[in-house]
């Protein structure tokens, strides 16, 4: 057996292994046929497969396939690979892909001058080595961007560090006599075809660990949060409420309760349709949402009924906020919406005692927001049950 083709059995076997990695990733997302971002990642391994495969033509009546093909397959390739990875994490806009697309057309156009005007191999691979670079080199925010789990920030680092083997190998193709050829039998030959079966391998699975990642985060968050608000479901907020009012009373520290609903909703709804009645809840809590911090627990209990429970805010504290809470409907017409609307509040403020239940609270809320509506609607009315409890001087 010669040394081409050993060559070519190792690049057969490359293929193999991306062959493989294409129909497990296949097989993982067999029934979820409407994802995007699993779609492009699998049209990206079909095309480098496809690509690797063509390159078994070296040096033979169909060698175009090898060179012009494959290279331009690959660069499609690895640029949609990106896509989908960046698309997992969020942090490629629509216009953002255009632009990547037509880059990645550019870049098929120039390899193509290098192969009418200067057909040199290490040319040739100088090119593509740093027009993949180009196209590894985005994924650096999923490594120093914001809001990363570690899985995300180790797939990151992997194509990272094949960008740096890419321009590496690109400058010692063209600053040394050096061969970095794949078809050049050799221990570079080895190290490089062995080491891009693992980066595939390692890509293929760290993309479907991260769409796990990401199934496994819808799956809490639809567990825990509101469909058409995006506020806490009752029960999470009760478990997370619960735990507040324990670590308050511990350590004698004052928090508030708010109860709050939409005046007149089912009005609105009959004379306007559920449709608006539901923008109309989601244009609500997202005015709310800017005045809360991130400690404080939002909930939506059904209905247009919400609750805000406010961790270490006091009586002059949480009038203040519950003062924002109410004007926060002001200017639902600029918003968009055809109907303007108010809220009636309720609202608590309490040191509690190892024996408060969060039912109390409501009980009580619920009662002050009662007094709110017959005292004429889009008001606040504070409870007197802080008689009972010690507050804050």
């Amino acid at each position: 057996m010669n040394l081409s083709l050993d060559t070519k059995v190792i690049i057969l076997i490359l293929g193999i292994g991306y062959l493989f990695t294409l129909i497990l990733i296949i097989a993982y997302k067999h029934g979820n046929t409407k994802n995007l971002t699993a779609n492009t990642f699998i049209l990206a391994k079909s095309t480098q497969t496809i690509a690797w495969f063509c390159m078994i033509f070296r040096g033979g009546d169909l060698e175009f396939l090898s060179i012009s093909f494959a290279n331009s397959l690959l660069f499609i390739g690895y640029t949609l690979e990106i896509i989908a990875l960046l698309s997992l994490k969020q942090s490629l806009h629509k216009k953002a892909k255009s632009i990547y697309l037509v880059l990645t057309l550019l870049s098929i156009i120039g390899f193509h001058f290098i192969l009418i005007f200067n057909n040199k191999e290490n040319i040739r691979i100088a090119y593509c080595a740093f027009v993949n670079a180009v196209i590894y080199i985005p994924v650096y925010r999923m490594v120093f961007g914001k809001a990363l789990t570690p899985l995300m920030r180790m797939i990151g680092s992997i194509y990272l560090l094949a960008a740096v083997a890419c321009i590496v190998r690109g400058i010692v193709s063209t600053s040394t006599a050096y061969s970095t050829s794949f078809y050049t039998p050799g221990t570079y030959q080895m190290i490089s075809l062995l080491s891009i079966y693992i980066f595939t391998n390692l890509g293929s699975i760290g993309f479907i660990l991260l769409m796990k990642e990401k199934a496994d985060d819808e799956l809490i968050r639809f567990a825990s949060y509101d469909d058409l608000t995006g506020t806490l479901n009752r029960r999470t907020f009760t478990e997370n409420a619960k735990h507040y009012l324990m670590y308050h009373a511990k350590k004698r520290q004052s928090l508030t309760y708010i109860l709050f609903d939409i005046d007149n909703f089912k009005r609105i709804n009959d004379t306007f349709g559920h449709h608006i009645g539901d923008r109309v809840l989601q244009d609500l809590t997202m005015q709310i949402r800017q005045h809360l911090d991130k400690d404080d627990l939002f909930v939506r209990y059904g209905g247009d009924e919400f609750g805000i429970l406010l961790p270490g805010k006091d009586v002059p504290e949480s009038d203040k906020l519950a003062e924002q809470i109410k004007l926060s409907p002001n200017g639902a017409i600029v918003r968009g919406l055809p109907v303007t609307y108010t809220i009636s509040i309720g609202i608590i403020t309490l040191i509690p005692e190892h024996s408060t239940q969060l039912d109390m609270l409501y009980t009580y809320c619920d009662k002050a927001l009662y007094k709110a509506k017959s005292n004429g609607r889009n008001g606040i009315f504070r409870s007197q049950i802080e008689e009972l409890f010690e507050l804050p001087r």
